[in-house]
């Protein structure tokens, strides 16, 4: 079913959870790209057998995009099943949907590609934050959804 645009606009008066800063936000990514670099030694290690056991040449691009789909599969999945990767577990912070709850596959594919975009761009899209009144960056915008502190279970 598709959502209405108004189920994803925060209430009038109410206060967003405040975002946390860039170097929170930079740590946690720090975090993921050592799991995200396992994953990959273990995907080319399934995926070198299909090559004849050889290394990857630069003009197969099929690598490259499978690397890419098992990048999306990683984040999408976090995002998608409680909004937090191990790195944003870490440093207690979660991903969510303007409307509170974790965001669906579609908002995980545009916060994926967006990010990637955020990156393309010498890393401008996540600088983004700290001039952002509401310390968003730009896959943030793009998705609609935003990283908040998570919330202390008692």
């Amino acid at each position: 079913m598709r959502q209405s645009a108004k189920a994803n606009t925060p209430k009038p008066g109410v206060d967003l959870p405040s975002a946390p800063g860039f170097l929170r936000r930079l740590a946690a990514a720090g975090y993921d790209a050592f799991l995200l670099l396992a994953i990959w030694f273990f995907a080319t290690a399934i995926a070198l057998p299909f090559n004849a056991g050889q290394a990857f040449a630069s003009d197969q691009f099929f690598y490259p995009l499978y690397l890419l789909g098992i990048s999306f599969v990683f984040y999408g999945w976090f995002w998608t099943h409680g909004g937090q990767t191990l790195g944003l577990r870490a440093w207690k912070v979660k991903v969510s949907a303007l409307d509170g709850r974790s965001p669906g596959w579609r908002q995980a594919g545009i916060r994926f590609l967006g990010g990637l975009l955020s990156w393309a761009c010498l890393g401008l899209g996540f600088v983004w934050c700290l001039f952002d009144k509401n310390g968003q960056c730009w896959h943030d915008y793009l998705s609609k959804t935003r990283l908040v502190f998570q919330e202390e279970k008692r």
